[in-house]
This record gives structure tokens, C-alpha cells and sequence, in this order.
């Protein structure tokens, strides 16, 4: 009866069990105080009932730990007389036969309840309110296996440690190891489910959460350095697509992303690889525009570069190739600087100041183009060849700070043109020495601007001007010279053109006039020997239409030999009688080799005879020859057909071009051809094929 109270003092702790629990809120239980009957010597056991002196004693529950590490309980007492309780009982309860009575009934009436208790299902353990320490383990198991059904890394952790530390030896422990070994697998599943979703740090810490005394966390560090290896196989791959794209090989980008597909992990198969190929076709599209921008930024037209930059800076910052584009806007820009570099070369500083004024603002090469502005200003300036232009360019130069890179370049400018300044001087001083024109005043400029040092950056310009003024001067010195060749000339006769030759030569070489009175003395030296030589130019051609072309020709070769003033016009006249010649004697072979009259040699007669000039007299003469011969050819050619049509082909076909039997002969040739060439055999049928009844019957039977 005792065990049956105790098992149902037991079941009647137990709570219904809540979804939110934490072994941590375990209720500590109270200290409870309970009256506890402990029989002593002399009572009477059996019946139950307590024999007189027996005593009661009062427990206290207390908590202390066992063993094996367990709370436990145990009950202080006090010990009471029962003397001192029956005492100041009534007198009916004195009575024997009433406790009898009930001391007969009550155990009847106790033993029913208990049995309807143990037969009654308990209620479910509340595990937040369970005091753990007293807990059994059929309670921590069923609460473990409640926790660990919410399939959260938590609970799964909650759940093995609540039993894991039951003793080794316990009746459930081989449940409980397969419990702990289906939890750890949770959690692991967990934890790739956080790697499969991109969480490689949060995988791996929730895995190594798994105790380490467990049967589980023996591939917990394999599966970590698989999904390690996982992640940076992706990794490469995503970086080795970057680095294609990089080099604009979009082709290989795609190839290499496509590889994330067979990556085992979700993340990097879906959200990684959609990621990747939206970089490679918005950089493919980008790539297009920096490929256009770099083709107009290699031409040498400032609206085409101007182009290029504002295809540099549509590419979006969002673009994998925008630090690229960020990159070659300042290369196009000092491209179209050096556009303008080189119209400033040219001393064309309107146009250079226009150009770099259209780059747009470009923050990191801003400081390049202010300073352009500034020096192509000075310039501007010191090019007017005025002392007070050269000075507004030194004040401009000077607000070049010595912090910018053409600072070195402003400071020579600066030097030279202080020394331009004292040339300038010089050179306005002496241009109106000069403006004057009389030899005194040239002289004197001449002398003005020689006190140039060479080193000085107007010693250019004074040398060109001393060369000019020296021009004027022997220009004045000679002038008399050429002037009375001239007059001297005027007569048109040997004697006075070769006194003019000799006036014109007192002009020596260097001087200003020189050129002129070369050229002057050219053409009076030409105009002698034409006087000299004609006559005998004449004379050759009289000889020559006297027949005797031979001699003509020898002594026309006298004149064109000598490099005189007729010499190309005598060799003309040799040509044409030397020509006149081979003429003749072709005509005359053509018409002896056209007496054998046989097709071949008619033919000869022909090409020798096609060798006249059509300048020569006697081309009338071959044209006549040609279209006779010809017309002998194509009778030839029509009486061969009448035996060999393949000859009489031939035959014609040696008539020339331009003949007048050349229509006639070809026409020949293509009826002759229809004899010749071979025809499809016609297919059997019972009527006349149209073919049978062009061509008469004989002819029919000889094809």
C-alpha cells in the first residue's frame, strides 16, 4: 500500500507540458513539509493502525545531491508522543469497535482510489516548470524528444543536453544514443541548409556546435572542409570570370559562369550565377560602347574623341567596367590636348584654345587644362611681336604655381621672353631703319638686328630679316646690270645677244638677282644656237623629202646630239624619217610574202603590213591591203568548208579585227561551229523530233 501512495504522489507532480520551454526555467521546488508516520517499537504494523505510544513524526523535504550527482530528498523530523494526541481525544473517539469499523473501510476505500489512479493515463510533464535534478529519465527523454521535434539548431542542442549526460550504464542509454546520433544529423542537416542559402560562416559555426563527445561530431571537420572546397571551387570560378571580363573575352566569362550550374551549392548555382551573368551582359553591352569609344579616340578629329568620352561616361557606376571607362575619360582627354598641343605648335593659338575649352570637366585632369589655358593665353600674347604683348604673356606665365608640372616649362617661357622682350626692341628699331630703303638705311637696320645674340629666341627672325634687307640692297646694287643685258638684247642678233649674256653675268652667284639674270641669259644663250643651228636642221629636211632619208637622218643626229637648242626638235625629225623607213620596208615585205597566197601567208602580209604608223603616208595604202587580203582569207575559208569546216574555221579566224571582212567571217564561224559540236541524241518517239527538221536529211546522217 505504501509503494501505491508513493507511485501516485509520483504521478499526480506531473504538469501538462507547454511548446515554449528552457531547461534554465526549471522550477526550483519549495522547501515542503509533510507529516510522515514512522512506527516505533511496540506498534503494530500489520493492520495499519498504530499502537498506543507509537509516535509521529514531522518531515521537512530538503534538497541534497547523491552520488551520482542526482538532487535528492530528504526529511528532517520531530518526533511527537501519541500519548499526547489521544489524550484530548473525545470520548466516542475512544470508542474501539468505531475504529474497527473504519480501519476496515479506509484501506478498502484507499486501494480502490489507487488502482483507478494507476490506471488512469497521466497528463503530459510540463518541461519548463520541471525541477531537472529530480527529473527521471523517461521525463528528460520525452521533453528532449518534444524539443528537438521544433527542428531548430537551439532546441536540437537543448534536447541533446538534457540526456546526454545520463549515465552510460542507464536501461534507455542505447535509445538515447540513437536519439543523439538522429539530433547531431539535424543539426548537420541544419547547417548545410545555411550553406546550401550562401551562410558558409554561419554553417560552419553551427555544425562545431554539435558537442564534441558525440558519435556525430566525428564528420562534422570532413563535412566543413567540403563545404570549404565547395566554396572556393565557386569562388575561383566566379573570380576567373571577373578576370575575363576584365580582358573583355566575354565569350570565356560565359563558359567559365556557366560552371557555377554544377556547383553543389544552391546559392552559388542560382543566386551567384544570375548575379554573374547580369555583369557579363550589362559589361558585354558596356564593353561595346569602350570598344566604340576607343576606335573615335584614335582618330585625329576632336569631335570623334569628344565622343568617345561621353560613351566613357554613359557607362553606369554600377558597371563592372566603369573604373575602366573612369580610366581612359582622362586618356581621351589628354588625347584631345594633344590635339590642341599641336595646333599651339603652329602658333595657331585661337584654334588651340578651342579645342581644349570643349573637354568636359574631367576632375583628375582639370589642373592639366587650366594650365594649358594659362600658358596657350601667354602665348597668345607673346606672339604679337610686341614688347607689351610680351609682357601681358610674363604676367600670364607667372600665375602657374610651383606646385604644377608645367611650372619648369612657364618659367623658361618666362626667361625667354624677357630676352624677347630686348629683341623686340631691336627689331622695331631697325624695321623702321629699313622701311626707308636706301642702301645706308638697310645697312644700318642690318647692323642693328646683328647685335642679336644667336642663343637669344629672336635670332631666328633677325637672321630672316638681315637675309631680306641684304636681298634689297644687292637687289639695288645689281639692278643695273640686268637692266642694260636687257636693253642690249632688244636687237635679237648674235652679236648683241651674246653682249647681253656677258652684261647679265657681272651678277655673281648668292646675290639677290642672280636667279633672274640665269634665267635671262638661258633664254638669249637658246636664241644664239637656234641662230646657228637652224640652218642645218632646214637642210636635213629638204634632203629628206627629196627621198634621200638616210642622209637626212645623219645630218639631223649633228644637231640632236650636241644638247643645243634644236637637239629635241632635230630628234624628232630623225624619229619620224626612221619610222618612214621601217614603213617601207614593211610594206614592201608584206606585199612580196602576200604573192604565195596561202592562208598563213596572207595572215603575215597582214601583221607586217599593220605595222605602218598611222601618222605614215603609206597607211591608206596597208588599210586598203588589209581588207583585201582579209577577203581572200574568207573565200579561202569558204571553199575549205566544203571538205573541212574545222580548217575553214581556222582559216577565218585569221582575219583581223577591224577589217571590213572581220563581221562576215565571224558570223561564218558560228554556223560552221553548229556543224561541228556534238548534239544531245534525241529521245525515241514515234513523230519527228524538231531538231531532225532543221538540218536536211544528208546533213542529218553525216552528224
Amino acid at each position: 500500500m505504501a509503494a501505491i501512495q508513493l507511485l501516485w504522489c509520483e504521478r499526480m507532480t506531473d504538469r501538462h507540458i507547454s511548446d515554449s520551454w528552457s531547461p534554465a526555467r526549471a522550477r526550483k521546488p519549495d522547501q515542503n513539509t509533510r507529516l510522515s508516520r514512522t512506527p516505533e517499537v511496540g506498534t503494530t504494523q500489520s493492520s495499519g493502525v498504530p499502537a498506543t505510544g507509537s509516535k509521529f513524526k514531522l518531515v521537512t523535504q530538503q534538497q541534497e545531491k547523491n552520488t551520482e550527482g542526482l538532487l535528492i530528498k530528504t526529511y528532517s523530523d520531530k518526533t511527537f508522543k501519541l500519548s499526547n494526541i489521544t489524550d484530548k481525544l473525545p470520548s466516542w473517539m475512544k470508542s474501539w469497535v468505531l475504529w474497527s469499523i473504519m480501519l476496515t473501510l479506509i484501506p478498502s476505500s484507499i486501494g480502490f482510489v489507487s488502482m483507478s489512479i494507476l490506471l488512469k493515463l497521466p497528463s503530459a510533464p510540463n518541461c519548463p516548470e520541471i525541477f531537472w535534478p529530480l527529473a527521471s529519465a523517461s521525463v528528460r527523454l520525452h521533453c528532449a524528444q518534444l524539443a528537438a521535434s521544433k527542428q531548430t539548431v537551439n532546441d536540437l542542442l537543448q534536447a541533446i543536453t538534457l540526456v546526454k549526460e545520463l549515465p552510460q550504464n542507464h536501461p534507455l542509454r542505447g535509445q538515447i544514443n540513437s536519439f543523439l546520433e538522429e539530433w547531431s544529423r539535424d543539426i548537420l542537416r541544419l547547417a548545410d541548409q545555411s550553406f546550401q542559402s550562401g551562410n558558409l560562416e554561419e554553417a560552419i559555426a553551427t555544425s562545431r556546435q554539435i558537442p564534441e563527445d558525440l558519435e556525430g561530431r566525428k564528420i562534422v571537420e570532413e563535412q566543413i572542409t567540403k563545404w570549404l572546397l565547395i566554396w572556393s571551387n565557386a569562388e575561383e570560378i566566379y573570380q576567373e570570370s571577373l578576370k575575363e571580363l576584365g580582358q573583355r573575352h566575354w565569350q570565356s566569362a560565359f563558359i567559365l559562369s556557366s560552371k557555377l550550374l554544377r556547383v553543389n551549392n544552391k546559392y552559388w548555382a542560382t543566386t551567384k550565377y544570375d548575379e554573374l551573368n547580369r555583369i557579363i551582359v550589362t559589361a558585354r553591352e558596356d564593353g561595346d560602347s569602350l570598344y566604340k569609344a576607343e576606335g573615335l579616340a584614335d582618330s585625329r578629329s576632336v569631335d570623334d574623341v569628344l565622343a568617345a568620352i561621353k560613351l566613357a561616361e554613359s557607362i553606369k557606376s554600377d558597371s563592372y567596367l566603369y573604373q575602366k571607362a573612369q580610366e581612359l575619360i582622362p586618356v581621351f582627354g589628354r588625347k584631345i590636348l594633344k590635339l590642341a598641343q599641336a595646333k599651339m605648335d603652329k602658333r595657331d593659338a585661337d584654334r588651340a584654345l578651342e579645342i581644349v575649352r570643349q573637354i568636359p570637366s574631367i576632375p583628375e585632369f582639370q589642373s592639366e587644362i587650366d594650365d594649358f589655358v594659362v600658358l596657350g593665353e601667354a602665348q597668345r600674347s607673346a606672339w604679337t611681336g610686341t614688347v607689351s604683348g610680351l609682357e601681358a604673356a610674363i604676367s600670364q606665365a607667372q600665375q602657374i604655381d610651383a606646385s604644377r608640372e608645367v611650372y619648369e616649362k612657364a618659367q623658361e617661357l618666362i626667361a625667354r621672353w624677357q630676352l624677347e622682350i630686348q629683341d623686340v626692341s631691336r627689331l622695331e628699331k631697325a624695321r623702321t631703319l629699313a622701311s626707308q630703303g636706301t642702301i645706308n638705311e638697310l645697312t644700318a637696320a642690318i647692323s642693328e638686328v646683328q647685335m642679336i645674340p644667336d642663343s637669344n629666341p629672336r635670332a631666328e627672325e633677325a637672321r630672316q630679316e638681315v637675309n631680306r634687307w641684304r636681298g634689297q640692297v644687292e637687289s639695288i646694287e645689281d639692278r643695273p646690270y640686268l637692266e642694260r643685258a636687257e636693253q642690249i638684247a632688244l636687237l635679237d642678233d648674235i652679236s648683241s645677244l651674246q653682249a647681253a649674256i656677258a652684261e647679265a653675268n657681272q651678277i655673281r652667284s648668292g646675290r639677290a638677282l642672280y636667279p633672274e639674270a640665269r634665267k635671262r641669259v638661258r633664254n638669249w644663250t637658246a636664241k644664239v644656237q637656234q641662230i646657228q643651228d637652224q640652218p642645218y636642221l632646214d637642210q636635213a629636211r629638204i634632203i629628206a623629202d627629196s627621198g634621200d632619208l638616210n642622209t637626212a637622218i645623219r645630218e639631223a643626229q649633228k644637231i640632236a646630239s650636241s644638247g643645243r637648242a634644236l637637239a629635241s626638235e632635230a630628234q624628232t625629225a630623225v624619229d619620224t624619217w626612221q619610222e618612214q623607213i621601217r614603213a617601207q620596208e614593211n610594206w614592201k615585205k608584206a606585199r612580196e610574202v602576200a604573192i604565195t597566197g596561202t592562208p598563213e601567208a596572207l595572215a603575215e602580209a597582214i601583221r607586217l603590213v599593220d605595222r605602218v604608223s598611222n601618222r605614215n603616208v603609206l597607211r591608206m595604202d596597208a588599210n586598203v591591203a588589209i581588207d583585201q587580203w582579209s577577203q581572200q582569207l574568207l573565200q579561202m575559208a569558204r571553199s575549205q568548208s566544203e571538205f573541212d569546216v574545222s580548217k575553214s574555221i581556222e582559216t577565218a579566224r585569221l582575219i583581223p579585227r577591224g577589217s571590213s571582212a572581220y563581221r562576215d567571217a565571224q558570223e561564218q564561224i558560228r554556223t560552221w561551229k553548229q556543224f561541228i559540236i556534238p548534239r544531245t541524241p534525241p529521245i525515241p518517239s514515234s513523230e519527228p523530233s524538231p531538231e531532225a527538221e532543221q538540218y536536211p536529211s544528208s546533213i542529218s546522217d553525216g552528224l
